[in-house]
């Protein structure tokens, strides 16, 4: 299967499925000399793991990181970095009964159209498990990132129509929230509103919002690897998004050019400033050094208890209520995967930036 690599300079390959042995990174490109250990790789894996709240599903997995290769005495040795997490918990069984017939919403029917074949025990490669290697990679991105005083922020800024009110957000209560929200009147909305359609037999989507601060001006590759484009692709990527925007995104479509233009100016100690950031930090797939503003579209938990229609292999219309042990809502999982990516495609791009221009080139080797 080609197309489980990204990036250019800081490159990942992600493998593994569902209920395989297990799932894990390549990182290809980290710098020598990065402080690195497993712990710190974890922390962003915790926030991704099942079973640790009633709102994603009850598969009990550990997501205990392994370091394979790349690190020497707790720093990265510039070499390849693999990393591994063993699956502990798959109960293939109660996927059997779908190898004969396509479940509406997941890839089913164009995996077995695509290679004729498939693992349909939790969806092989297409189970949100594969963000497991994302993350991992994520979790290195950004630390490399803090080292430049880049800051990757995502959470959830909706769930269905419950939206936060940014003027009631606190950033310290993401962590606390069940659902990554950063205000706590909608936190409990949203948890109404999920336990309603999880009494329905349903499940809901939402919205994740990223925020990038600190990074410089200057970092992108047009035209076709345009820094908004990729980070476009990186989130895109990801299973369950659906719609990816950066800044105003598709409002912009309703504004006129006075509106959305962001106007420069000087502020009263010379240091440049914007009236706005419609544009979200980026023009002409290039970064401004403002902040940075994405929003991804996370679709429903495809995989639901209410009866549904669907074709069997056999050619046959049927209809089947999903069994097994899925998220009433994947967005909250999904919040660190969307930090990871984003922080992947920045660090990628400021690497391949040091090259952009003769004076960055002179700089670096006349100053050994």
């Amino acid at each position: 299967m080609s197309g489980s690599t990204y990036g250019k300079s800081f490159i990942i390959t992600t493998w593994g499925e569902s209920h395989g042995k297990g799932i894990g990174v390549v990182i290809d490109g980290c710098p020598a000399g990065l402080p690195l250990n497993e712990s710190d790789i974890q922390a962003f894996l915790n926030r991704r793991k099942p079973g640790q709240t009633k709102y994603s599903t009850p598969r009990k997995e550990e997501d205990k990181v392994s370091i394979l290769s790349g690190v020497f005495e707790g720093r990265t040795t510039g070499t390849p970095i693999s990393i591994v997490v063993h699956n502990e918990n798959q109960r293939s069984s109660d996927y059997s009964e779908i190898a004969s017939y396509y479940r509406p919403g997941h890839a089913d029917y164009t995996y077995d159209q695509k290679y004729g074949f498939r693992d349909y025990r939790g969806g092989g490669r297409s189970s949100g498990r594969e963000t497991i290697g994302r993350v991992a990679a994520g979790a290195i991105a950004s630390a490399l990132l803090r080292e430049l005083g880049v800051t990757v922020y995502a959470y959830t800024k909706s769930i269905g129509p419950v939206t936060i009110d940014y003027k009631k957000c606190r950033k310290d209560f993401t962590i606390t929230s069940p659902f990554f929200m950063p205000d706590p009147e909608a936190s409990a909305m949203a948890e109404e509103y999920v336990m309603q359609k999880l009494n329905e037999n349903d499940s809901v989507g939402g919205i994740i919002e990223c925020i990038v601060t600190g990074m410089p001006a200057g970092i992108g590759q047009p035209v076709f690897d345009k820094l908004d484009a990729d980070l476009a692709k990186a989130v895109m990527s990801i299973g369950a998004v659906k719609g990816v925007e950066i800044g105003d995104g598709f409002a912009s479509a309703q504004h006129t050019g006075s509106e959305n233009n962001d106007s420069f100016y000087y502020d009263g100690t010379g240091k440049l400033a914007k009236l706005s950031n419609h544009a979200g930090g980026i023009a002409g797939g290039i970064s401004d050094g403002f902040e940075i503003v994405l929003r991804a579209a996370i679709k429903p938990t495809p995989s639901i208890a209410r009866l549904q229609h669907t074709i069997n292999k056999n050619k046959e219309n049927i209809e089947i209520s999903v069994k097994g042990r899925h998220d009433p809502v994947i967005v909250p999982r999904a919040v660190v995967v969307v930090e990871s990516m984003v922080a992947v495609t920045l660090l990628d791009h400021l690497i391949m930036g040091m090259s952009s221009r003769l004076d960055y080139i002179k700089d670096f080797y006349r100053g050994r």
